[in-house]
């Protein structure tokens, strides 16, 4: 029986008095029940308080269980709030550590990923070591997600290969130099020109960290 249905009988509401509760047309909570239609995500929490249940049980996500009473059992779920969610992950291949100071020399890890969330539009994933970046709030040890791209917008974080070695740095362009700027004024620019020799190249755009609380 569809939870909305089995709810409101279990508590002998009828369908315009549970509408007014909520403030609603009487024909909505008949589509709840016929599986027509399903209340929107405030509308939900309102019923759940209603019911005192929890919105995964009004949901159908988890089993509606009766004591022996014949009491609703509610579990002690932190997903029952509306604003804490469940995570989904992906893993991320973790390409090696990556400069927050100056650059060091870049390897891959093979075999190696990190989770993370789902959303996280990202191609690679970098440990970051040093302190140049701490005013953009990334830290010695926390995990950068990078979106393998080969050129970026002045002002924005990117990950960026010199030679064999790797930084993170913002990245700004200016008639033929680029100038790979740190988040900590202990750390002075690395200005890089057109004859300077070097093998540069951006590999992509800083779109996330992950960080350990402190």
């Amino acid at each position: 029986m569809n939870a909305i249905k089995f709810l409101r009988k279990k508590y002998r509401f009828s369908q315009k008095e549970l509408a007014d509760q909520l403030n609603v047309d009487q024909t909505l909570v008949s589509k709840w029940e016929l599986g027509k239609s399903y209340p929107n995500r405030e509308t939900e929490v309102m019923l759940a308080e209603i019911f005192n249940v929890t919105v995964n049980q009004l949901s159908g996500k988890e089993k509606i269980v009766l004591d022996i009473k014949g009491d609703i059992i509610r579990p002690n779920n932190i997903f029952n709030f509306p604003n804490i969610h469940p995570i989904e992950v992906i893993k991320m291949p973790m390409l090696g550590p990556i400069a927050a100071g100056e650059a060091i020399e870049m390897f891959e890890e093979r075999d190696i990923y990190v989770l993370a969330g789902s959303k996280i539009k990202a191609d690679f994933c970098l440990t970051v070591q040093g302190d140049s970046m701490i005013g953009a709030r990334i830290f010695d040890g926390d995990i950068v997600f990078v979106r393998k791209q080969p050129d970026v917008l002045n002002g924005q974080i990117a990950a960026v290969r010199i030679d064999n070695e790797a930084t993170l740095k913002r990245v700004y362009k200016h008639n033929g130099s680029l100038s790979l700027i740190a988040e900590n004024p202990a750390y002075p620019p690395i200005i890089i020109n057109g004859n300077d020799g070097k093998d540069v190249s951006i590999l992509g755009l800083a779109v996330a960290f992950q960080s350990v609380v402190r």
